[in-house]
């Protein structure tokens, strides 16, 4: 570029971009700023979508801007965007996993997901090149989705997208395509914002009208979805018993004794409400996970409470418990509590949580963090997760578990008409684990086409109908008993019976398109000076 007659051009001041890991100069270096600007902001839009904020309708946005960011890009620096996306939508989504041990943990996790998404921000921009392109982006963010829900350590699906859109219009579509096929929908939907965006006067009109035609066909989709929910059949009253912690913290397990005696109060105290005619009286009782940290089937006294608790409402009660084996490991169990015969069938939670529960490469993590070294001994449990409450089989998904798509696939198929979710919340006190993960239940909810009862120590416990609507809910910290009739059903929803299988079938495409576009001749493409200075 030439000077005015008379100037002489200063120097252009050196920006560092990251996306090259060097400095540059000239407007090189403040594109790249963009960029990471539009990439952490693209993050920080995603986190938006989850509760408590709830801003669903961010995500196909927060898509494009990271799809935009990489656009041009190639591998390398699209990964280094990808990571930083991930990075802006992890570390402020998952702080409740330190809120009580610590920084290191919270933050290294959040650092593992994030690897996952650079793992998307280096494809994205050869995928976005390929006809069709929404299709294999959505298919390649799905495929990552997969693999970060498997691996390392039997994987961690929190944050998927589809768990963000528990209160948006496409919610119905669960039901048809899962959740791997609602995060498919999501990233599609940004996919061709991307490309109205970046096209140029010529194309626009043409990428604009994929956009409209990619509108109207999830849109028709989203409204045919509900006849694909399966009819309710029948009716069961069910009770939720939320008995509260004494205190918060990691000293929860120093707390059994009381715990289990406010179970066994609130429990008591809702046989009295029945008793008066104040509330109608249960088919079943669900306790939440550790309402009894106290193994009854070793320890009398506990045993006894229970039973009284039992005996006192006079129907099966769903016991969260803990039990301890010979060799020194335990189980994260839920017993049918029968009033009359005692202890019966048992569901051992079957995806346990690493570094919680268990603690993978012990004497390294140690090192890292005193506090791992709270970490349990527990080994999971085999089965299908289906339990006999009063002649209502139900899919029991104890906490954590309701986060892994076949978990609940296995127990539906296996006939189950009702799903409860028993799980313990104390220990991550007022963050927002509770209501992320009341979320993932709303969309299994729709998923399977089963109401879900979620009970909780120390709240919130919930009742959510076939739709996703939240029915009933208790609030967090607080001695409560919800008791509500809910739906049964029997049939099976197409994502149900489908399982995996387009999950597996988008992350194959993704794996074919790319092998395509690496084996492709690249066009040759006339240099354009306008693009010299494009970071």
């Amino acid at each position: 570029m030439r000077s005015a007659p008379g100037i002489e051009p200063g120097p252009r001041p050196l920006v560092y971009d990251p996306s090259r890991a060097r400095w540059v100069t000239g407007s090189n270096g403040v594109r790249a700023w963009i960029r990471l600007l539009a990439a952490a902001s693209s993050g920080l839009m995603l986190y938006a979508t989850f509760p408590p904020i709830d801003l669903w309708f961010l995500a196909p946005v927060a898509l494009a801007m990271l799809l935009l960011a990489v656009r041009g890009r190639g591998a390398r620096a699209g990964a280094g965007y990808g990571f930083v996306a991930g990075s802006a939508f992890f570390v402020p989504l998952l702080p409740w996993v330190g809120e009580y041990v610590g920084s290191v943990p919270w933050l290294a996790l959040s650092v593992v997901q994030a690897l996952f998404v650079a793992l998307f921000g280096a494809v994205a921009d050869r995928m976005s090149r390929l006809p069709w392109a929404p299709v294999w982006v959505a298919s390649a963010w799905v495929a990552m989705e997969a693999a970060r829900s498997r691996v390392p350590f039997g994987g961690f699906p929190w944050g998927r997208i589809a768990f963000g859109q528990s209160d948006g219009p496409l919610l119905p579509l669960a039901a048809v395509i899962g959740a791997p096929g609602l995060s498919f929908v999501v990233v599609l939907i940004g996919s061709a914002l991307a490309g109205v965006v970046a096209s140029g006067r010529i194309t626009r009109r043409t990428a604009a009208a994929s956009c409209i035609g990619v509108a109207t066909a999830v849109g028709a989709l989203t409204v045919v979805a509900p006849l694909f929910a399966p009819p309710q059949q029948d009716t069961v009253t069910v009770a939720l018993v939320q008995g509260n912690v004494p205190r918060l913290g990691l000293d929860f397990n120093a707390q059994r004794r009381a715990v289990l005696d406010n179970h066994v109060q609130r429990t008591i105290e809702l046989a009295a409400d029945i008793d008066s005619g104040r509330v109608r009286a249960p088919d079943l009782v669900i306790w939440p996970e550790n309402s009894s940290d106290i193994d009854p089937l070793r320890n009398p006294d506990a045993a006894a409470r229970i039973a009284a608790a039992a005996r006192a409402v006079g129907v099966p009660v769903l016991v969260g418990t803990v039990l301890r084996r010979d060799d020194g490991t335990t189980s994260n169990t839920s017993i049918v509590w029968d009033p009359g015969t005692g202890p019966g069938q048992r569901h051992d939670k079957r995806q346990l949580v690493p570094f919680g529960e268990y603690l993978p490469m012990r004497t390294i993590v140690t090192a890292l963090s005193p506090y791992a070294a709270q970490a349990g001994n527990f080994t999971p449990g085999q089965g299908n997760g289906v339990l006999d409450l009063a002649g209502v089989p139900v899919a029991v998904a104890t906490c954590y578990e309701v986060a892994f798509d076949s978990l609940l696939t296995d127990s539906v198929r296996a006939g189950a008409q009702l799903i409860a979710v028993p799980t313990n919340n104390a220990t991550f006190g007022r963050t927002n684990m509770t209501y992320q993960q009341l979320a993932m239940s709303r969309v299994r909810a729709v998923e399977h086409g089963r109401s879900v009862v979620v009970s909780a120590t120390s709240g919130v416990s919930a009742v959510i109908d076939a739709r996703g609507e939240v029915v009933e809910r208790t609030e967090l910290f607080t001695p409560a008993a919800v008791v509500t009739e809910v739906s049964l059903s029997t049939t099976l929803t197409p994502a149900t019976i489908t399982g995996s299988v387009p999950e597996w079938i988008a992350a194959t495409g993704a794996g074919a398109a790319l092998a395509f576009s690496l084996l492709r001749r690249p066009r040759s493409i006339t240099p354009n000076p306008a693009n010299y200075y494009v970071a």
